[in-house]
């Protein structure tokens, strides 16, 4: 089957868009979205909430990936038992912090992950357990944010971690934290989306984006190396919509 990190590795872009346990998952994730984003962060969401959404995008093409609130072993199992196939941590600064990530997302000898047997979608795949979980290490997206000028200070020894697959820029803190709030065309921001951009290069990471930057053009950002991020799906819905009821004779 093609995943999201046959796409990655092919230099492919993939987008995405937020989805909620109000939104209609099961739309999104068969629109053409490459995943759907389910958010507990900043959110009132508690991740085991999120059952129902998960499991209405089951065998639909978009992935479903969570972000946790936390960098929390128990946190990351929740999500991936429910049956993300991506796990988003926040404010991921040191070499420690993404080693603990990696390690709570896989299942052993690679990591901790808990063994409760086979779970979402993937584990309905697999007879023999011992595939299910290498499978699962091989497949799941692991996906640390960087949001700090600690992180881009550390970023070498971040993604020197065996495991990452995306480093994914939290657009809003790091403004914040580069001294340029919300200033997303700024030559202070830019510079340090460069200096990310170039670190993912090194290690062979992809660089992504949480969200485009409301009136920037996505493909300035797929120009400067990102190749993964989320877009609204509202408006292109709405638009859609709109343009379906004029064709219609009222």
């Amino acid at each position: 089957m093609g995943t999201i990190k046959d796409s990655l590795k092919a230099g492919r872009t993939v987008v995405g868009t937020v989805g909620s346990i109000g939104s209609d998952a099961a739309v999104l994730a068969d629109s053409g979205f490459d995943f759907v984003l389910f958010d507990t962060q900043h959110t009132p969401v508690e991740i085991k909430q999120l059952k129902p959404a998960l499991d209405a995008v089951a065998g639909k093409k978009a992935a479903p990936i969570v972000r946790v609130s936390d960098n929390r072993p128990d946190q990351i199992c929740f999500a991936l038992d429910l049956g993300a196939r991506g796990i988003i941590v926040p404010m991921v600064n040191t070499k420690d912090e993404a080693t603990a990530m990696v390690r709570a997302c896989q299942y052993s000898p690679l990591g901790d992950r808990s063994n409760s047997g086979p779970r979402g979608e993937w584990g309905r795949e697999f007879e023999d357990y011992r595939d299910y979980l290498d499978y699962v290490n091989q497949e799941l997206l692991v996906i640390p944010m960087i949001e700090t000028r600690r992180a881009i200070d550390n970023i070498d020894e971040i993604l020197s971690v065996p495991g990452i697959d995306v480093l994914l820029v939290g657009p809003s803190d790091l403004s914040i934290e580069l001294k340029v709030p919300l200033d997303y065309e700024s030559d202070t921001y830019q510079s340090g989306l460069d200096e990310i951009v170039a670190g993912c290069q090194r290690h062979g990471v992809t660089p992504g984006m949480f969200f485009i930057p409301p009136g920037m053009d996505p493909n300035f950002f797929v120009d400067k190396g990102f190749r993964f991020f989320t877009q609204p799906w509202a408006p292109w819905a709405t638009n859609g919509i709109q343009q379906g009821l004029a064709g219609v004779k009222r």
